[in-house]
């Protein structure tokens, strides 16, 4: 039974997505004599937590029932009140928590706020499920650092453009339709600045089935070479563009784009190009919990090789084009050996109709 409730609320935890970063999503569901009498998650962020929305939502008196919640109830005051306390007053009996919160301000403080009020606690209810779902929360809230997807499409013979440089389209619909749902998850999309000359894209999402949010825009240009006419400098957005740049940059440019409300991150030079780690670091700063990587070979390898990458999606499409010089999607100098390959782990595979979708994580620390 804990765990059809437990999945039942990580559902509702899944409605939240790309609404609370940089908070979690969270689901919780109260039960009562083997009935759901109450559900509610987390909607957006700096509203009412999962808990607080589920009592709300309770069509009958939840003294003496069961919640279960996917993330350990909070224990502090930040935009709202403790949720470990409102469980305390609504008398809950029992909670079922899936994952305990690695934020140092809760950290099993709510767990033992429960436990001091003689409410049972049992926790680790499909704790690998929870910790997948908000794999992007549980890395920023312990190293204050964005979550990276590298996400690329590719042909079978690991082409990303035909040799004249067309790519339109690698993969299908569905794939691509795919990918505006990870755009509408992440805070920000960063492409490199080879890539905006090459295909002037917009990078917000265009969902078919809801409006989707906008991730913020990042542009990692070493020499400020962007066109103030390019669409992403030019188009109705909430999201930021964000220019990630060197001391190498053209002063005059940097004004211009300040002018049409490009925020400037000037980085130290690493190789001549922008240091991605301490790329990072700001975007961490300024609340960006995650970050999708749609550029080319070039900015692919430079990640890889700053090791700023913690999860890659490789879509792959049943299609040869051919040529020695396509465009492949990790280009750079490479690796000299085999044995210094870089491994993925936990993989997964995915079909979308023909295409393949290969998912796997370079890390999981967290």
């Amino acid at each position: 039974m804990d765990i059809k409730y437990m999945k039942r609320a990580l559902d509702l935890a899944k409605k939240g997505m790309g609404y609370t970063n940089p908070n979690p999503m969270v689901g919780a569901v109260i039960v009562k004599d083997d009935k759901i009498i109450g559900e509610g998650y987390h909607q957006l962020y700096g509203s009412h937590h999962a808990e607080v929305n589920a009592f709300k939502n309770a069509t009958e008196d939840v003294a003496g029932a069961t919640m279960y919640v996917t993330l350990e109830p909070c224990s502090h005051y930040g935009k709202t009140p403790p949720c470990a306390n409102a469980i305390v007053e609504k008398r809950i009996k029992k909670v079922v928590i899936g994952l305990k919160d690695p934020n140092p301000l809760v950290a099993g403080k709510g767990i033992e706020i429960l436990r001091n009020n003689d409410i049972e606690v049992v926790t680790g209810v499909l704790e690998e499920e929870g910790r997948k779902l908000n794999e992007i929360f549980l890395k920023y809230i312990t190293t204050k650092l964005p979550f990276c997807i590298l996400k690329t499409a590719m042909t079978l013979d690991g082409k990303i453009a035909t040799h004249t440089g067309d790519s339109k389209w690698i993969t299908n619909e569905l794939s691509r339709a795919y990918v505006h749902h990870l755009r509408h998850r992440v805070s920000g999309i960063m492409a490199g600045i080879g890539t905006l000359l090459a295909d002037d894209p917009m990078l917000n999402t265009r969902l078919i089935d809801c409006e989707g949010k906008d991730p913020h825009r990042i542009i990692v240009d070493s020499k400020t070479r962007l066109p103030l006419e390019a669409r992403i400098l030019n188009m109705e957005s909430t999201a930021r563009t964000i220019v990630a740049t060197t001391e190498e940059a053209d002063k005059e440019k940097i004004k211009q784009l300040n002018n049409k409300g490009v925020e400037i991150i000037i980085t130290p030079l690493n190789n001549g190009r922008v240091d991605l780690n301490y790329l990072m670091k700001e975007l961490g700063q300024r609340k960006i919990d995650s970050i999708l990587l749609e550029g080319g070979g070039s900015l692919n390898y430079s990640a890889l090789e700053a090791g700023i990458v913690d999860k890659m999606l490789a879509f792959i499409a049943p299609k040869i084009i051919g040529g020695n010089e396509a465009k492949t999607p990790v280009e750079g100098k490479g690796l000299a050996y085999m044995k210094d390959a870089i491994l993925l782990q936990d993989i997964e595979v995915q079909h979308f109709n023909n295409d393949i979708m290969i998912e796997g994580y370079l890390r999981r620390e967290w």
